[in-house]
């Protein structure tokens, strides 16, 4: 039977597509809050409503997956927004599994875009039929039949039947809050997404009298209440205080448990319930031991639900305990069984991350899906207070047919035609493969498959060469065999000497970049440079002037510098060698050599020799 009084809708695009200001919008067009109570929940400021971790505020994008419940006449709405970047994609790819309908949106301006692909092709994988809306229709530069052109062309490449390829489309401006089918019709609100919602969206297609199944998609943790399951109900219904059973996604074992507390996702919160029936999304609390994916049944007829797949992750990283001089000033640094435990427990809900131990006690091997996938962890780990060190990240190799393959990324690059030559020349040197080139007016964009370990690092030396003006988007295209060793980073650094605190004497005549300032503290193997030649130089940037009891006048000059180079976390990580780690606490992100000594690092020189 068809549950017409429910819908489940996913809003998925590209990364600064607009999806959550639309949401946003829609929320505020609801009639179910008042402006006053939606301006508090976000400071005051407009939008962002949705993004309510402070990471995605200050980021400018959306991390998590996030449900809220609206009500449209006596239809209930499940609106899911998602991340749209590629880091994040795992989020994308087990929440898509709750809808039954989507939105992607896509610029009006940029078109379809890497993760506009990716969140389609998974969207059709789920067995959905997308709903498309052109976002930013007010943009001067939009070209708006263009883009419903790529799309077309988009939907007809990723395999879509006839029916599906005749979508539905939305013209929207998600930041004046206005859409239309027709732009000969002036838009006026959001009343045709509201429309779409109750007419395009299918309706659940249930049984209410089978045998429960629901499935967990997404992990929520309360310090009240502990693990909170948070999935939809497929079959039967689910109540509080019912006995049930819980079958593993990863072995099939099953356990039996009770639902303690029952929640429905209504507006921005969740209310208790005391029953849920299919074809609705909810929130259980009481199973502790339950994990995504894991299918939660009836408690005499257990029967597990497919599985959920996630995408491999492609990049490596060495989390180490924080060993350096400095660790314990600024935070508090983490055992080896307290990094242990904080990964594993980033791993209940972080479904695309994984761990494995490392060569020593105190380090492990982190696997995820990209930098920002992993800066994001890291950036959470300092915020609770947290010290660690990390390695250079190392893409994740695969043997197909005794072959060494390596993955490889689609890549645009969206620059003012005056640079254009600037970002060929930087991929090209990282052995990207030139696909194409679109003139947008005054803008080119570019279009590249690179390795993924030609992308570490790039995105500075894009920004340096085009003066900050690039945009560059990137998701994982497929393996490829493995290209020759890629160019290492062409300058050297300064290496402290001694520890203690710099001064202007020691550093004025140093050439090159100082990452460092007076009176900066800084210890032995510490980084704090970049030289204009290619080899490591180890500098004495603590030494003071001496005193003399003679002075002539105007014998001292005051020391000009120049300001230091900032390095943000993702930054840090894109900058080191393989020699070298960044030192993350929660007020600091320093660089230092693997080995602070220089008589180790020449030890270990010469053994290699």
């Amino acid at each position: 039977m068809k549950r017409n009084d429910i819908r489940n809708v996913a809003v998925i695009a590209h990364v600064d597509h607009g999806k959550t200001t639309l949401v946003d919008q829609m929320l505020r067009q609801s009639g179910l809050f008042r402006s006053e109570e939606l301006d508090k929940l976000v400071g005051g400021q407009h939008g962002l409503i949705m993004d309510s971790n402070d990471q995605e505020r200050e980021r400018g994008i959306t991390i998590l997956a996030k449900n809220c419940g609206i009500r449209i006449g006596d239809v209930k709405v499940n609106l899911i927004d998602t991340p749209g970047h590629a880091d994040f994609g795992g989020e994308v790819e087990r929440i898509l599994k709750m809808a039954d309908g989507a939105f992607v949106l896509v610029d009006s301006a940029e078109g379809p875009l890497p993760q506009t692909r990716f969140v389609l092709r998974k969207a059709f994988a789920a067995g959905l039929k997308p709903i498309v809306i052109i976002n930013k229709i007010d943009r001067p530069d939009a070209r708006i039949d263009d883009v419903h052109s790529f799309m077309f062309d988009l939907f007809i490449e990723l395999g879509a039947d006839d029916e599906t390829a005749n979508f539905p489309i939305i013209y929207a401006s998600g930041r004046n809050g206005v859409a239309t089918t027709d732009m000969k019709v002036e838009p006026k609100d959001l009343r045709p997404l509201f429309d779409a919602i109750l007419e395009k969206v299918p309706a659940p297609d249930v049984d209410e009298t089978a045998p429960l199944q629901m499935q967990v998609a997404a992990l929520q943790y309360s310090e009240f209440v502990g693990k909170i399951a948070i999935g939809k109900v497929y079959a039967g219904k689910i109540k509080k205080n019912q006995k049930v059973t819980v079958v593993r996604q990863t072995d099939g074992t099953t356990f039996p448990d009770v639902v303690v507390q029952l929640r429905e996702f209504d507006r921005l919160a969740q209310r208790e319930v005391d029953e849920i029936r299919a074809g609705d999304i909810c929130a259980v609390v009481g199973l502790d031991d339950a994990e995504i994916g894991d299918t939660i049944c009836d408690f005499e007829k257990p029967a597990a639900l497919p599985p959920l797949t996630i995408d491999e992750p492609t990049l490596d990283m060495v989390f180490k305990v924080n060993d350096s001089p400095f660790a314990g000033q600024d935070g508090k640094p983490m055992t080896s069984r307290e990094l242990r435990d904080r990964l594993n427990k980033e791993l209940h809900h972080n479904v695309a991350l994984r761990v494995r131990p490392g060569e020593r006690e105190s380090e492990f091997f982190v696997s995820g899906r990209g930098l920002l996938h992993l800066g994001v962890l890291l950036e959470t780990i300092r915020r609770e207070g947290g010290e660690v060190a990390v390695g250079k990240p190392k893409v994740i190799m695969k043997e197909i047919n005794g072959t060494k393959h390596e993955p490889f990324e689609h890549l645009v690059v969206e620059v003012p035609t005056e640079h254009h030559s600037s970002v060929i020349r930087l991929v090209l040197e990282r052995q990207g493969d030139f696909q194409k080139m679109e003139n947008h007016g005054t803008t080119t964009q570019l279009e590249f498959y690179i390795p993924a370990r030609g992308l570490i690092g790039l995105r500075t030396q894009v920004l340096t060469a085009t003066q900050g003006t690039a945009i560059m988007h990137h998701n994982f295209h497929e393996y490829r065999p493995a290209k020759a060793a890629m160019p290492g980073r062409a300058n050297g650094v300064y290496i402290s000497k001694e520890t203690g605190k710099v001064t202007a004497y020691a550093t004025e005549d140093l050439s090159g970049v100082l990452f460092v300032s007076p009176p900066d503290a800084v210890y032995e193997g510490q980084i704090v440079g970049e030289q204009p030649r290619d080899n490591d130089m180890v500098v004495n940037c603590t030494k003071m002037k001496p005193l003399t009891n003679m002075r002539a006048s105007g014998s001292d000059k005051a020391a000009v510098l120049k300001p230091p180079r900032q390095y943000s976390l993702e930054g840090a990580l894109e900058y080191i060698e393989d020699d070298e780690l960044v030192e993350i606490t929660p007020t600091s992100v320093r660089m230092r050599k693997m080995y602070l000594k220089e008589s180790d690092r020449k030890k270990l020189g010469r053994s290699k020799g």
